[in-house]
């Protein structure tokens, strides 16, 4: 590190911006009243010993900067470790919540800055719109905005280490600190918010940070069901409000909205059986059922708001012909429901209405057969009578305000709240069939093959009840032949052949995960179009396919270079192969949160993307602690969802087009060398004899799988003999905890050398969006690598020359992409983030010695001198899973 470096990493906390810093130095203060009201003097002097020696390791260049710090965690005893390791995770959580309400405070100045409208702002739909307006018109802007789709689905990947009772004070400590900002407290109200405050973070402190047990799936569901109860319910439609608000100007609000729902949720929490014993037909049904109860209650409570506004006089406010027929059909539904509302609105019709309309929602939840509605459709045509009934009398203002919202909202979540997709895969599929055709439906089938048909069973009474929108998708994890997609709908006749009519209707959807599937995706959709029950869905549904790529395979297949490029040859061709059929294709990107699974800015990755690929259309996973980082908050999910959108939209802009198109094919020498240069590269490493035993040694991996962070279990098989035994979230995350981030970069160093010419580099970072955004992500994976703690964790495991390849890999990495960036260290150029993951970094130090303390103990047995046995070998186990916690906290993209 140079001196130059230094002094500008030691002037990060004065560039950090002032709000924050304060708000940071507050919660601190007050977690070290709490540490030392609760473990004393000692406990709070060994925690500030501990961060000023890491701090000032971090600044110091020589090799044996950290062995202070080191000599202070193994004079530790366990419980003071344990102690110590969960002060500084309670500081990150605490950190992370105070940079959280910082980027709300940030963006909405930026809106209260704003008087001409949201267009000046960047990466917002009104912005996008704009430009696509100047290259394709407005009429066609128009029809594009109204055939977008971006559909998030959210999934239960076991990354998010954080448990839901420490999430909640978090929230808590956010209102508290949001309302100090805003309401300019003082006096007593601002001791007694601080009182609060410190109340939260002893909660907290006092809160075990690892689960006792592992959450069952119903309880990764209830987790999304608190962020949609929290923030999703309201802030699709406060996006779409926005939007209308910017395209109609002094009209909106009293003409019909423009903006059509374009977001539809998704899920595969209670679907996703892949590899997850603990998904059963019977989970996927309670999963349903639970979403559209949440659902339901949401439709009911905005339906008796709205309608208690609706205190319209008939005198004023003539009820239309059509209002007068629904009041009729209401009454006839249920009398009492109609002299209930009548009495409430009396000689106001629209209210009454809106009233009855509301307790029929309420019998849907409730199954009150005779009140239900029987689909979500249904509501929708009474909300528009009630809407048209009052633009015809002229109270167009009350038409399109809250019960546009409701309309909106209904079609938006419909009773299901979120698609419920299925996830299997084709060898469990195909050992079913081989049981199935050997001995029919009523033979003695094994449990697994009757789970399969059951599962089936589950979709068709999943649609019956809550509509063919709720659950229709099901994936097929590695396809790797047409047979597999066929397998979809022959299991499905095997499941109903007594009741064909009673089937669900299914879209069978290929998951191309590892390289060479990529490379064979486009034959086997060229084969799965002649499949009777494909072509059929095809004529119902207008053409529409969908196809999904694996991020987090691929990349452990062929390293992250080889496999971002073969990702982005796949949906060029599969693209084509759309176009040529005459197809409308979603492409649904299996992404994760940690950069080594396709994370980092979704909005940018899409701008990325080739032409036709997006088409409007952006369908993407959003797992694990990337759920609460994205949607956690309603004014961060409203820029998140903007962001994305706006660059959904703009993807198929001509101009954009044309320069994904033009530097792939300018650069696509360029981009086969590094394809084959960080392929072979990768290969060295991951296929050297004893590698899987080696990683196991020196990551926390097998500790990793005793978190009770998920469901579904880490491994595919019961140990990691070669890399097919691992699932790709754990490679990351182990690789993440080690803090050497390898799944996000190795390959790239030995690639960019050996292509050479730093001005070629340079040209296609400026040129080639999709080598630019790789470099970025990158840049970030590389500003929370720490070469010294690394080569700890690698010291651990008795394969020097494995070690070795990865330091050197590491520096030839970081050399060459800050030659190409210009910059002197990794995020230089991004002013905030990177002093902030500068001034944090010191602190993951001081967690990831305590791991590599606990960890050498498992690995040793012996822990500075102790034998490690029985119940110590256990205490250190809990120190290094605590740990995890706060390193993952601190690094955040983890999973």
């Amino acid at each position: 590190m140079s001196e130059s470096t230094q002094t500008v990493r030691g002037n990060a906390r004065h560039e950090v911006p002032d709000p924050l810093r304060e708000d940071v130095r507050l919660l601190g203060g007050l977690l070290g009243r709490i540490l030392r009201e609760d473990g004393g003097q000692d406990l709070l002097d060994d925690v500030e010993r501990l961060r000023e020696l890491t701090i000032r390791a971090y600044g110091d260049p020589s090799p044996h900067a950290l062995d202070e710090a080191a000599d202070v965690v193994a004079s530790f005893s366990v419980e003071r470790a344990e102690q110590v390791a969960r002060a500084f995770t309670c500081y990150f959580h605490l950190a992370n919540l105070a940079e959280e309400y910082h980027r709300v405070r940030v963006l909405r100045a930026r809106e209260a800055e704003t008087t001409t409208g949201p267009a000046v702002l960047e990466d917002t739909i009104p912005a996008a719109f704009a430009r696509l307006t100047e290259e394709v018109g407005r009429d066609e802007a128009l029809r594009r905005l109204g055939e977008l789709e971006f559909r998030p689905v959210v999934t239960a990947h076991p990354t998010e280490a954080r448990r839901r009772a420490i999430s909640g004070t978090i929230r808590r400590v956010s209102d508290l600190l949001a309302e100090r900002d805003t309401r300019r407290l003082g006096g007593v109200t601002l001791a007694e918010n601080e009182r609060r405050i410190l109340a939260e973070i002893d909660t907290m402190w006092r809160t075990a940070p690892v689960r006792t047990s592992k959450p069952s799936v119903i309880d990764e569901v209830k987790t999304v069901m608190g962020v949609f109860d929290a923030v999703l319910v309201d802030v699709f439609g406060d996006v779409y409000r926005r939007l209308d608000d910017w395209l109609l100007a002094e009209d909106a609000g009293r003409v019909a909205p423009v903006a059509k729902p374009f977001v539809k949720l998704g899920t595969w929490i209670g679907g996703d059986r892949d590899g997850n014993p603990n998904v059963t037909a019977e989970v996927t049904r309670q999963a349903a059922t639970l979403a559209a109860e949440h659902a339901l209650a949401a439709l009911e409570r905005l339906a008796v708001e709205t309608g208690r506004k609706l205190t319209l006089d008939a005198e004023g406010t003539t009820p239309s012909a059509e209002l007068n027929a629904l009041w009729r059909r209401i009454r006839l539904i249920s009398e009492d429901v109609a002299r209930r509302a009548e009495e409430a609105s009396p000689n106001e019709p629209h209210r009454a209405v809106m009233l009855a309309i509301a307790e029929r929602v309420a019998a849907t939840r409730t199954r009150d057969a005779d009140l239900a509605y029987a689909t979500a459709e249904q509501l929708e045509a009474d909300l528009l009578v009630v809407q048209d009934s009052l633009v015809a009398t002229g109270a167009a203002r009350a038409a399109y305000g809250d019960l546009q919202r409701l309309v909106w909202q209904v079609q938006t979540f419909g009773f299901h709240l979120a698609e419920l997709e299925v996830r299997q895969h084709s060898q469990v599929h195909a050992a079913a069939l081989a049981e199935l055709r050997e001995l029919g439906v009523d033979g003695a089938l094994s449990d697994k093959t009757r789970e399969v048909l059951d599962t089936y069973r589950a979709l068709g009474a999943i649609q019956a009840r809550f509509g063919l929108r709720a659950a229709r998708r099901y994936i097929v994890s590695f396809t790797q032949a047409p047979e597999h997609l066929a397998a979809v709908y022959e299991l499905a006749a095997f499941a109903f052949a007594d009741d064909p009519a009673g089937a669900p209707v299914i879209d069978a959807i290929p998951l191309f995960e590892t390289f060479a599937d990529l490379q064979n995706s486009v034959p086997i959709l060229d084969s799965m179009l002649t499949l009777p029950a494909v072509q059929k869905r095809l004529a119902e549904n207008g053409r529409r396919v969908e196809v999904m790529l694996g991020y987090s395979d691929s990349s452990k297949d062929v390293g992250p270079v080889a496999a971002t490029l073969a990702l982005h040859d796949a949906q060029s061709r599969i693209a084509e192969w759309a176009r040529s059929n005459d197809l409308k294709l979603t492409l649904f990107h299996g992404r994760g949160g940690a950069l080594g699974r396709g994370g980092g800015p979704a909005n940018r990755a899409v701008l990325a993307q080739p032409p036709h690929s997006v088409d409007g259309r952006f369908k993407l996973t959003e797992q694990g602690e990337v759920i609460l980082a994205r949607y956690g908050d309603p004014v961060i999910a409203s820029r998140h969802i903007e962001q994305v959108a706006a660059a959904t939209l703009l993807a198929s802009a001509p101009s954009v087009e044309s320069v994904n198109e033009s530097a792939t094919a300018k650069f696509a020498e360029l981009a086969s060398s590094l394809d084959a240069t960080s392929r072979a590269r990768f290969h060295e490493l991951v296929k050297a004899d004893g590698f899987p035993q080696w990683f196991a040694q020196v990551t926390p991996l097998e500790e990793v799988g005793l978190l009770p962070i998920g469901s579904r279990p880490a491994k595919r098989g019961l140990s990691v003999n070669s890399l097919d035994d691992l699932r790709a979230i754990p490679w990351v995350f182990s690789w993440s905890q080690a803090r050497i981030n390898l799944a996000g970069w190795f390959g790239l160093g030995t690639a960019l050398a050996t292509a050479g010419d730093v001005e070629l580099l340079r040209a296609a970072r400026a040129e080639w969006p999709l080598f630019a955004t790789m470099l970025d992500n990158v840049e970030m994976s590389l500003a929370k690598t720490d070469e010294r703690i690394a080569a700890q964790y690698l010291a651990l495991g008795d394969r020097d020359d494995l070690a070795q390849m990865v330091l050197d890999e590491l520096r030839l990495t970081r050399e060459w992409v800050l030659r190409i960036s210009g910059n002197e260290w990794p995020l230089a150029s991004k002013r905030v983030l990177g002093r902030a993951v500068q001034l944090r970094s010191p602190y993951v130090d001081a967690l990831s010695l305590l791991q590599v303390r606990a960890l050498r103990g498992l690995r040793t047995g012996s822990d500075g001198g102790s034998a490690v046995d029985g119940d110590y070998k256990g205490r250190l186990q809990h120190l290094l899973l605590l740990t995890v916690n706060g390193v993952s906290a601190g690094l955040q993209n983890t999973g």
